[in-house]
């Protein structure tokens, strides 16, 4: 990292580095989690749930990549090690064990909701402190609150079709 980029930080640049990769492996874990719930989904809106799980893996593997950047850019080093993932993540994984439609969502909304958590408080964190990681932070933070609502709307329809 440059030395004015790093002066203008107003909080300990290390315990920083230690929250974002807190956060970098909560965005792989969720990556992972929504790629294989699309792959081994069952049930009514099987396709419309495939669909929107691919597009949040999407977002997740983007969230991890501007996550490790800014690792990068505060001359911390990302996560390196995969198993490294599970003790460092905020929000866990929970392998689905159960791959009805329904499972699948109330599993991924759970995720979103810990996202949201988890981008809240770095938002507050870095709201004066780091005003670059604050903007990474609030797009994340933006897509998460997004992800949320897909899921709870796809919930809701699938509550419908199935009172019918």
């Amino acid at each position: 990292m440059g030395t004015r980029g790093r002066s203008i930080i107003g909080m300990d640049v290390d315990k920083l580095i230690g929250l974002l990769n807190k956060a970098f492996a909560d965005e792989w874990l969720a990556y992972y989690q929504y790629w294989i719930g699309a792959k081994v989904v069952m049930g009514p809106m099987k396709d419309a749930l495939i669909a929107e799980l691919l597009q949040h893996a999407a977002d997740e593997l983007r969230h991890a990549d501007m996550v490790a950047n800014r690792i990068l850019q505060l001359g911390g080093t990302p996560l390196l090690e995969p198993n490294e993932w599970y003790t460092h993540s905020n929000c866990g994984y929970h392998a689905p064990s159960d791959f009805h439609v329904r499972k699948i969502l109330e599993q991924n909304i759970l995720g979103e909701q810990c996202a949201i958590d988890v981008y809240s408080q770095l938002l507050k964190l870095t709201r004066e402190a780091d005003p670059v990681t604050y903007n990474m932070v609030l797009q994340i933070l933006q897509d998460e609150v997004e992800h949320e609502e897909d899921l709870q709307a796809l919930e809701e329809d699938l509550e419908a079709m199935l009172k019918k």
